[in-house]
């Protein structure tokens, strides 16, 4: 039970706030989770993000890569340079790694309203790589004609 400080057997009152929705990077942006994630599967039942992040990450990297698309399910501060929109619906959840590394996930909302994540890279350049941005747009394709 809250008690005000000092003032023992005093219950606090507490006041409903309403907070504004603000919407950045596709997302709104409200107290508790907005948006679940979940990892896109592939026809073969593979998940190439979770299978990304289990073998080529450090744990310290997978935590680091964790908490920034968290921020994103739980809509906020989302937005640079955590979360930035890409290009045909896709999205990216940048990283900062260990080593100097930069991590990006992408990922693209759904009819349902979840956070499909589709693909996982380690950046190397400056601009994101069309190889990658094209394999996100096709596995969005995939799972936009076999959602439930």
């Amino acid at each position: 039970m809250n008690r005000r400080a000092g003032k023992v057997g005093l219950p606090v009152r507490l006041r409903s706030v309403s907070v504004p929705s603000v919407v950045h990077c596709g997302v709104s942006q409200s107290p508790g989770k907005r948006i679940p994630a979940i990892f896109f599967r592939t026809e073969g039942g593979g998940e190439p993000v979770r299978d990304w992040l289990k073998t080529g990450l450090s744990a310290e990297d997978r935590k680091r890569i964790g908490h920034d698309v968290m921020t994103v399910e739980y809509g906020g501060p989302v937005g640079m340079p955590t979360c930035r929109p890409l290009e045909g619906g896709v999205y990216e959840v940048r990283t900062n790694l260990s080593q100097n590394r930069i991590g990006r996930v992408l990922f693209y909302i759904d009819k349902l309203g979840r956070m499909v994540l589709l693909h996982g890279f380690i950046k190397k350049t400056r601009r994101t790589p069309a190889g990658d941005l094209s394999l996100a747009r096709g596995n969005k394709r995939k799972h936009e004609r076999g959602l439930p």
